[in-house]
């Protein structure tokens, strides 16, 4: 637990103190809504707003790889990713601590990406906010828990900005699936259905245990 608190505090004050990846992920996110604006014909029509919960979860799903790529990066300077595998503590717990730091950064960055394209659609989010964030935390959940993991695996290879979205992507699709379901049920009519929180549930939890039990094998060289 302390590995997991000391990981959790490093990583949130580094990001507080320079602000990389949140501004890269930010701007990386906003220009998507961007191009995704004027590559839809007519721009904020009703068929735009259909479309709207597919391409707001694009948006997320790429800034969180770009966020995700970095967590471990930072560990490699001066070789302080293998004083990190030699703490004397499970290693679970730093990926947990790795997990829920990238969580908090990808959660503020998807509601300034969430405000910013509610206000280029011209759709109003403030009736299902609380529920919307709801879907938004357990799909994040499930993309920052695989992506750590294979962020950690990536880290050392020559072309790990290729080899992330390469094994990242296909553990993505269960999640994107399910998020963008529950999120245009609730932008249509007001409500999440079951099945698709059921399943991301079912999902976040098979890959944040798996994350865990298989950390001791990812940071050997």
């Amino acid at each position: 637990m302390n590995v997991f608190l000391a990981v959790l505090w490093k990583d949130l004050l580094t990001e507080w103190r320079s602000r990389d990846r949140v501004v890269a992920m930010l701007l990386f996110s906003l220009l998507m809504v961007v191009v995704f604006h004027f590559s839809v014909p007519g721009g904020a029509t009703a068929e735009a707003r259909a479309n709207a919960p597919g391409l707001l979860w694009v948006a997320y799903v790429f800034s969180a790889m770009l966020g995700l790529g970095r967590s471990f990066a930072i560990e490699l300077e001066n070789d302080a990713i293998s004083r990190l595998a030699r703490a004397p503590a499970d290693r679970g717990w730093l990926f947990l601590g790795k997990i829920v730091a990238n969580f908090a950064i990808l959660g503020l960055v998807q509601l300034v990406t969430a405000l910013f394209f509610a206000l280029v659609f011209e759709m109003n989010l403030v009736p299902v906010a609380g529920q919307l964030a709801g879907v938004v935390a357990l799909g994040s959940l499930g993309l920052c828990s695989v992506g750590t993991f294979f962020a950690a695996i990536s880290v050392r290879t020559r072309l790990r900005e290729v080899m992330l979205p390469l094994l990242v992507l296909p553990f993505y699709i269960p999640v994107l699936s399910a998020a963008s379901r529950a999120t245009a049920t609730l932008f249509e009519t007001g409500s999440v259905p079951f099945e698709p929180i059921q399943f991301l549930l079912v999902t976040d939890a098979s890959y944040l245990i798996a994350s865990f039990v298989l950390s001791d094998f990812v940071l050997d060289e």
